[in-house]
């Protein structure tokens, strides 16, 4: 099948800029099996899209230019499991099945506040969570949260498959270890976790966070992991908070370091969105406030 893609404004009126400039073409194919698609996006000129809300923005404002465009949404990935203590999240599942379920909630709320973070409703019945992942924006609501979580990405390709830390798998914005012709077929994190996900924007609603802060204690870690987003090209881990977070219920004075080692570990970007002094601020008051969300309360005498 051939597309022809052609740039239309959010009024539903053509887009003057782009009408000075060919509509975008190429096929599009549904493999059905996992065989066949990783045959078809190790062809060249070809690209993998599940949910799609970027991808065609990307097309729009070429960004990026394929032939081919090779839809996932045959595949045998649009699961929710629970295995081994661990919860499995389908590359192509949508993250409104993630947010629904009553689950994720309870057992990893830091996950759940994230997803509920990614736009709005329609947007999230699209929105997969492989395509997060690919796209790796560091303003990603969901990277955070899946870094303080220790999340494992996993990845097949023609020559097998494979497992990847978040950590190794996140190199930079728009950039992540992931071969021509691999795909993500899964990611995976250890539930139950205390965690909480908590961001700042300009505008509340469908707006990109200037920054976002998540903290997770995983089961058998010996601190708190906090994760970092927004404030450098991909989302980072910050140890100088956790040196600070040994204890499953910190003390006031551990939280007030921690925020500020957090705040002052690293050089922040400055951009449209924010700069470097505001992004540092936001980051100790967002360490604390996310701290206080997800320390467990004490149990009743």
């Amino acid at each position: 099948m051939r597309v022809y893609l052609a740039s239309v404004a959010t009024d539903g009126k053509a887009n003057s800029h782009a009408l000075a400039r060919p509509p975008v073409t190429f096929s599009f194919v549904q493999p059905t099996s996992v065989e066949a698609a990783l045959r078809a996006v190790g062809t060249p000129g070809s690209v993998a899209i599940a949910g799609g809300t970027d991808l065609l923005l990307d097309f729009d404002n070429q960004r990026i230019a394929a032939d081919r465009v090779v839809s996932l949404n045959g595949l045998p990935w649009k699961h929710l499991t629970r295995a081994g203590g661990r919860l499995v999240v389908g590359s192509t599942l949508p993250l409104r099945r993630i947010e629904l379920d009553p689950r994720v909630a309870v057992d990893l709320p830091g996950l759940y506040q994230s997803v509920h973070a990614v736009g709005g409703v329609p947007l999230r019945h699209r929105a997969t969570m492989g395509g997060n992942l690919v796209r790796a924006s560091p303003a990603s609501d969901l990277l955070p949260v899946l870094l303080a979580l220790e999340a494992t990405v996993h990845i097949v390709g023609a020559y097998g498959s494979r497992a990847s830390s978040l950590d190794d798998f996140l190199r930079g914005s728009r950039s992540v270890d992931l071969a021509p012709g691999e795909l993500i077929e899964s990611v995976s994190v250890p539930y139950p976790a205390p965690s909480a996900y908590v961001w700042q924007r300009v505008r509340p609603a469908k707006d990109i966070s200037q920054v976002g802060v998540a903290v997770a204690r995983v089961p058998g870690a010996g601190h708190w992991n906090v994760a970092l987003g927004g404030v450098v090209p991909r989302p980072i881990r910050s140890p100088s908070a956790e040196r600070h977070l040994t204890r499953l219920r910190p003390k006031a004075e551990e939280i007030t370091r921690a925020a500020e080692a957090a705040s002052e570990g690293v050089a922040f970007a400055t951009d449209r969105r924010a700069s470097e002094a505001y992004r540092h601020l936001l980051v100790s008051v967002l360490v604390r406030r996310a701290l206080d969300k997800a320390i467990p309360p004490e149990a009743p005498s």
